[in-house]
């Protein structure tokens, strides 16, 4: 145990940890680096250049004649995917703190640091891409020494690019990490901190052990669901699985034991032995929040427990996305999701598409809404299309919450003018130490689950950090904006609204929809509409020619060319009535500013 150090890297999205994670691999010959960011094994990581999913490998060091097991896990920087995070730290006993030598800290270095300091990790600072011409370590080193109050001598600086200062950083992570503490005799418990699922194998779950052992083909219970298995196999991370006989207290691997069924791993699970279960399950992670909430329904309504099924193992590998299934009158079946931000839906989606298969429709972002009639009684609305007919209503009340908004005193104004269009009410401001500010605001729940919290990254330069619990619901005057094509009423486009932004809402909205909705060879009538009053409408234009008609006589190959590229592009589009619509015209109305 004395020889096991456990860490992981945490930082602001682009300041380089990825590259940093290649470099120690590299160095301590755990793998040849052929491209780069070698941890992120998603496409959709490659292509944008996010990390989206923590990744966990183990590497050999050497120092001082012994031979050290270091684990490293890499960390997403987005704030979308801070719930990685925080389960990486949970399995680690250290952290390497990067910061950008030519942005200084960040809203997220801090956010992600506290979540390590209250995890009681080792924090070892790192100032990265300090060959760049712009850089300025001696301003970054202040502001770090400034933040976790650690010596100047403490702070390595390095550069993922040229691998300056990488020994530097193993070195420190061997002497100053702790070991893993645990008692090898005592009853099994592991922690999972992920899982995935493999089409041949079953779901494959990651552990960390903090007391005890584990052999190959012992009988082991996970803890709150109650279920008992055998561990078919199990095994260290590298680039591949490697298999073990046994493992011991303080290492990180991966168990397979055939589990076919999602429902029975959850992420923050404790394993333990049958014959010897221990006392009492490790103390997992905080349940996580949801900021938005969408339905996402099959194109084909076939499809709906195909969706079900790829939901379920989306959710193994990303434990933040919630579901419950919910019905709409347009759309068939469906499942209602909650995503921690709309980054964190267009991933889901993107996934979903790419890794199951399923081609879906969102709908825009809501939530949920109670709604009293004139006999009294009181009912629970998750869509605008679940609502009665607007005589019968007597009022609508929607949920507020208590949003807690820390923030550099800079830009107390910006925010406070934000929050106050978002209909919210200042509570209380206090000053907490130094230049940072602790706004209490109460908002309707309903005004930040499209573009608030963006807004807000924004307005602030990523400074401000963001937090809030639901308080109560409250009367207010809201009404259902309904957009219509052609006179047919689109389910995924409608919206509940306060009165007030109603009008302004429809003629935006109307306005993108004529960008965005191909023109066919009729003309199209988008309009707005509350109750049975149009507020808005624009018209596309018919299109005047068809794409064949260039060839006249001449081969049949060319007109079949000219067909195929047509129904390629008609492929791309979603089927309303009569109407093609294209998934980008759902997700724009979210990006109306």
């Amino acid at each position: 145990m004395d020889q096991i150090r456990n860490f992981c890297i945490i930082a602001h999205i682009d300041h380089g940890k990825s590259t940093l994670a290649d470099r120690l691999l590299e160095y301590t010959k755990t793998i040849q680096v052929t491209g780069g960011q070698m941890l992120d094994d998603m496409d959709l990581e490659k292509e944008r250049g996010i990390t989206i999913k923590s990744h966990a490998i183990q590497m050999e060091y050497q120092y001082e004649g012994h031979n050290y097991i270091l684990n490293l896990i890499d960390t997403p920087g987005h704030v979308d995917f801070s719930y990685e995070v925080s389960r990486s730290i949970a399995a680690c006993e250290g952290a390497l703190l990067v910061v950008d030598a030519t942005q200084g800290v960040q809203a997220q270095t801090i956010s992600n640091l506290y979540m390590a300091i209250e995890h009681d990790l080792e924090i070892i600072p790192v100032i990265n891409k300090i060959d760049m011409p712009s850089a300025m370590p001696e301003e970054v080193e202040d502001e770090i020494v400034e933040l976790i109050g650690c010596d100047r001598s403490d702070i390595i600086r390095a550069s993922g690019k040229t691998g300056e200062g990488v020994s530097d950083i193993l070195d420190a992570v061997v002497q100053r990490v702790p070991h893993p503490v645990g008692d090898e005799k005592a009853p099994l418990q592991a922690l999972i901190f992920d899982s995935v699922f493999n089409s041949f194998r079953g779901i494959i779950a990651y552990f960390k052990i903090e007391n005890g052992c584990i052999k190959q083909g012992d009988k082991v219970k996970f803890y709150n669901t109650g279920m008992e298995y055998d561990a078919d196999e199990i095994g260290i991370l590298k680039m591949n699985m490697v298999p073990r006989r046994e493992m011991k207290t303080g290492e990180v691997g991966y168990i397979i034991s055939g589990i076919k069924d999602a429902k029975e791993v959850k992420v923050g699970d404790t394993i333990t032995h049958v014959n010897r279960p221990c006392e009492k399950a490790i103390a997992g992670f905080q349940e996580v929040k949801p900021m938005v909430f969408a339905g996402v329904y099959p194109i084909d309504p076939n499809d709906y427990e195909n969706l079900r099924t790829s939901l379920e193992k989306l959710q193994l590998n990303d434990a933040s996305l919630s579901f419950s299934p919910e019905s709409s009158v347009a759309l068939g079946f469906g499942f209602r999701c909650g995503f921690l931000g709309l980054l964190h839906m267009e991933i889901v989606q993107e996934r979903l598409d790419r890794e199951f298969n399923m081609e879906v429709i969102t709908t825009v972002p809501n939530v949920s809404y109670m709604v009293y009639d004139k006999h009294g009684d009181a009912k629970e609305v998750h869509n605008p299309s679940g609502l009665p007919e607007a005589t019968m209503i007597e009022h609508i009340e929607e949920p507020y919450i208590r949003a807690t908004i820390i923030t550099d005193a800079n830009y107390i104004g910006p925010i406070m003018t934000l929050c106050l269009e978002k209909r919210g009410e200042l509570v209380k401001q206090e000053f907490i130490s130094g230049n940072r500010v602790e706004l209490h605001f109460m908002i309707p729940l309903g005004e930040i689950v499209i573009d608030f919290y963006d807004k807000l990254k924004s307005i602030s330069k990523g400074y401000a950090s963001f937090d809030y619990h639901v308080d109560s619901f409250r009367p207010s005057k809201l009404a259902k904006l309904d957009i219509l094509l052609n006179g047919e009423p689109v389910d995924a486009l409608s919206t509940l609204t306060h009165q007030d932004n109603a009008v302004s809402l429809g003629r935006r909205m109307c306005e993108k929809l004529k960008d965005l909705i191909p023109r066919q060879q009729f003309d199209i009538a988008i309009q707005a509409a509350i109750g049975g009053k149009i507020v808005a409408r624009e018209t596309v234009k018919c299109v005047r020619k068809d794409v064949t008609a260039k060839c006249y006589g001449g081969d049949v190959s060319r007109k079949r060319k000219l067909l195929e590229k047509q129904k390629k592009g008609k492929k791309r589009m979603k089927q309303i009535g009569n109407v093609e619509v294209p998934q980008k015209a759902f997700l724009a109305v979210l990006k109306l500013d």
